[in-house]
């Protein structure tokens, strides 16, 4: 890979920001190609288990920006940086973020806080997402605790996606590691490829999600939401 290029999959929008920390927010997005993790039920695989390599395109900041202006015209002021793991790039992500926000253009960034990044300090929102037990992976609490640490001050939140007892008992775990900083639950989408409407099964699982926030005094701080956008358009790529 060039070291002045950046690996990108997918760019598309406006769209709506489906959870997190901007959720509701109009925003385009950029999803990069390649992760450290194999997540069993990630809803992004085709970002790095090869099934749409003849897809990526290596691409300079300059580039990328152009093909978004093309796309989104006045229509945007907000970008998601999204993958696989956008962290697994250097210099290049600094100069897109750089170039963005010379625009006026702020920057969402999630990340599952397995690597830092220098340039994470000028993301304006960045959620880091450590994964549960359910998805096969191990959270490295020292990196994770240096990555936070590095943050200090500024605009980050955590946000962990929950499917079954296992996963809400580490995310409030990892509520009560770092209870200053802002905490969100989402739900987990058992079936990423499934077709047609999702709302029931989600909604469900929400109702679910939200019993066990209830009832549990160690997270009366946390906020439980849906993946908004896949109740309206279900499993669709592209939005």
């Amino acid at each position: 890979m060039s070291s002045s290029k950046i690996p990108v999959i997918e760019i598309f929008g406006p769209t709506i920001q489906g959870e997190g920390m901007v959720i509701g927010r109009k925003t385009m997005f950029v999803r990069t190609a390649g992760c450290d993790f194999r997540c069993v039920w990630c809803d992004s695989a085709f970002t790095w288990d090869g099934s749409e390599k003849d897809n990526i395109r290596l691409l300079t900041p300059s580039e990328i920006f152009h093909e978004l202006k093309q796309l989104g015209n006045q229509n945007f002021n907000h970008v998601t940086i999204s993958g696989g793991n956008p962290a697994l790039i250097g210099k290049p992500m600094m100069e897109f973020i750089e170039l963005l926000h010379e625009h006026d253009i702020k920057v969402g960034l999630e990340t599952q806080g397995s690597r830092w990044q220098d340039w994470f300090r000028s993301v304006d929102d960045l959620t880091i997402s450590p994964k549960p037990p359910s998805s096969g992976m191990n959270t490295d609490f020292d990196v994770l605790d240096s990555i936070i640490e590095n943050l200090a001050g500024k605009r980050i939140s955590l946000k962990v996606v929950v499917f079954n007892d296992e996963d809400f008992d580490y995310a409030r775990m990892v509520h009560k590691r770092y209870d200053a900083i802002d905490f969100y639950l989402s739900v987990g989408n058992k079936d990423p490829y499934e077709s047609g409407d999702i709302s029931s099964r989600l909604l469900m699982s929400l109702d679910w999600l939200w019993s066990k926030v209830m009832e549990d005094p160690e997270m009366n701080g946390v906020r439980a939401l849906p993946q908004l956008h896949a109740l309206v358009w279900a499993n669709k790529r592209g939005v």
